[in-house]
């Protein structure tokens, strides 16, 4: 068994777990959830995929899904309306700037449409070189675990903040929001300044290492993780007042899986589709790149070291 067939297992795990909590409001949007992201899935991501053998469209696939679960935030919860709204607006924003984001990059490079992404490539050249047999297989579980996550532990902390009726705003909240609100803008950054360096010619083959970049290899997916960590900080309050309304194992299961949503991400943005896949071409493309692994930091941003 194959690592996305793992994660598709225990995603599935998860979401069935909570459903067994008996929360009615919770249960109902996993329900409508699991409908939609599969749907979704298999319609943009797996059919294309057996079609062409590319895993790309699932770049497609992903943040719309992560819309969807903002659009029925939106409309099918029923907590504190402005919480609903507040919660719905970020899963709507953090998707359709990522799902608008690839299509635009698709229409301009073929990236997707044409060719594969690089990350996918390489993911296929791990499997191969674990010896994996029956790979289309085993690449549409991979595709297919980003359903799952879509369905259950990236959708649950925004979940369980839409069902909570409280009008009281928590302290935990204004924090998981700030942190949200911070980490768009150093992403937002992070892509910007990214693109002016390679737009310059002078620019071409070099390693950009400027502002952001300065501080850490990778400030986009650090900050992408600091996204869902802040949604994960703000639905503290949330979990804790259903602390009455089920068992303490499946209370404490409801905490895990939230945290589940920062844990998922920080494994796909380093080992998966992240970091480590980005840097094997770097390194082989950019005479400068080991010099910047040597000085920089791969995800947490810090002071740059003196080389050795």
């Amino acid at each position: 068994m194959n690592f996305g067939s793992i994660l598709c297992l225990i995603f599935a795990a998860v979401w069935s777990a909570v459903l067994l909590t008996g929360i009615e409001p919770l249960t109902q949007l996993l329900l409508v959830n699991a409908a939609v992201q599969l749907i979704l899935f298999v319609l943009v991501a797996a059919i294309p995929f057996a079609k062409t053998g590319r895993m790309s469209y699932v770049d497609i696939a992903w943040p719309f899904g992560v819309a969807l679960i903002g659009a029925q935030i939106l409309l099918l919860a029923d907590g504190n309306p402005l919480r609903q709204s507040l919660v719905g607006g970020v899963y709507l924003l953090i998707g359709l700037r990522m799902g608008l984001g690839a299509l635009t990059m698709a229409k301009a490079t073929g990236v997707i449409f044409k060719t594969e992404f690089p990350r996918y490539i390489y993911r296929r050249m791990v499997m191969e070189k674990q010896g994996e047999k029956h790979m289309r297989l085993h690449m549409l579980a991979e595709i297919m675990a980003q359903a799952f996550a879509n369905l259950s532990v990236l959708a649950l902390p925004g979940f369980m903040l839409a069902i909570n009726p409280s009008a009281q705003v928590s302290g935990w909240e204004v924090a998981g929001i700030a942190i949200w609100l911070a980490a768009y803008v150093l992403e937002t950054t992070a892509d910007a300044q990214k693109l002016r360096f390679i737009a310059k010619p002078e620019n071409k083959g070099a390693v950009c290492n400027i502002g952001l970049w300065r501080y850490s290899r990778h400030p986009n997916y650090f900050s992408e993780w600091l996204v869902w960590t802040g949604l994960v900080i703000a639905a503290v309050p949330s979990w804790l007042a259903l602390q009455n309304a089920v068992s303490a194992p499946l209370w404490y299961l409801l905490g895990a899986a939230a945290i589940g949503a920062s844990l998922m991400m920080y494994i796909t943005l380093v080992y998966l589709t992240g970091a480590i896949p980005a840097e094997y071409y770097s390194v082989r493309k950019r005479a400068d790149y080991k010099r910047y692994q040597a000085t920089t930091n791969r995800f947490f941003p810090w002071f740059p070291k003196r080389p050795s």
